[in-house]
């Protein structure tokens, strides 16, 4: 089944794409201010978002499987959930947390964002999958923004810090691993669909998450201040399950592709949110930069005729 890149359906999908973009950004916020305002640790910080988390991914793998047109996984499909699951929500989340202990949120938007480009790369190399103009187009026209709005931002020389580019490698390996999350979720959503893959793979990524943590850490769970559970669990519901379920139906409307050129918004939302919440400035090249992104994500959402394979 194919629909037209001008069809409600698939501006439907820009649409939610969109939005899970925008609600993934807070996580970033989110773990800033646990990191300003309490002692908590990355590894313990990822286990409470996983913790609060895994509920809602439980039932909904539960109510998906029961569903009288449940088709049930065959072990490849079995193996490739899981092991997405653990790249795109295990291993990236964990790689972002503890750079985030080295590097401002904006820093941390700039280098994960470059994962678009590594989405087309990898479709193109490992599936043969052509790369069309006007995805060349919004691209130039999305990191063309991203740079714009980093320029005025970005002191480089006051960066320098002892850990700056540790944080910076750890955000750009987190960017690797999203982007293979990308691919693989584009591949595996079209056979499993993209309720019940989000709620296994995020299931298998809170495992992994919990696992890990019982083997590292020597802190409780639950003995820790209110401020760490409220600012986790925000980040569980608004960070995390809402968008999840938001960016796997966007990329089974519009295809991995494309939600990943959308997600280019998340910088230009973290810049704002980190103005409200923890009062970092912004700056006119910000908002010509936010404009530019804007315009890239419209091309695909009203660029007419091209078919997009659900």
């Amino acid at each position: 089944m194919t629909k037209s890149s001008s069809s409600p359906y698939f501006v439907g999908g820009v649409i939610i794409a969109l939005a899970g973009a925008v609600c993934f950004s807070t996580k970033a916020i989110f773990v800033k201010l646990a990191y300003r305002d309490t002692a908590i640790d990355a590894v313990t910080l990822l286990a409470l978002r996983m913790l609060f988390s895994l509920p809602f991914f439980i039932i909904s793998a539960t109510v998906e499987s029961r569903k009288e047109t449940n088709i049930k996984f065959t072990v490849k499909q079995w193996l490739g959930v899981a092991v997405v699951g653990l790249l795109g929500y295990y291993v990236s989340s964990l790689l972002d947390f503890l750079g985030l202990q080295y590097i401002s949120a904006g820093m941390e938007r700039l280098i994960l964002f470059i994962y678009p480009t590594l989405v087309l790369l990898m479709s193109a190399m490992f599936f043969r999958q052509q790369i069309k103009k006007y995805q060349w187009i919004a691209l130039v026209l999305t990191y063309a923004g991203l740079a714009l709005a980093f320029s005025s931002e970005v002191d480089w020389n006051a960066s320098q810090h002892e850990n700056f580019y540790l944080g910076a490698v750890l955000i750009f390996l987190c960017a690797i691993t999203y982007a293979l999350y990308i691919v693989g979720s584009g591949r595996l959503i079209p056979l499993v669909g993209a309720a019940k893959f989000n709620s296994y793979a995020m299931t298998f990524a809170s495992a992994g998450v919990l696992i890990h943590y019982a083997f590292v850490s020597h802190t409780s769970l639950f003995n820790l201040p209110p401020l760490v559970y409220f600012y986790s669990f925000m980040m569980a519901i608004v960070g995390t399950v809402v968008p999840s379920y938001l960016v796997t139906e966007g990329i089974k409307r519009i295809g991995s592709d494309n939600a990943a050129i959308v997600g280019s918004i998340g910088p230009m939302s973290t810049i704002l949110q980190a103005y409200i919440f923890l009062h970092e400035p912004v700056f006119a090249m910000q908002i010509i930069g936010t404009l530019m992104i804007l315009v890239g994500i419209l091309l695909i959402g009203k660029k007419g005729k091209q078919a997009v394979s659900e």
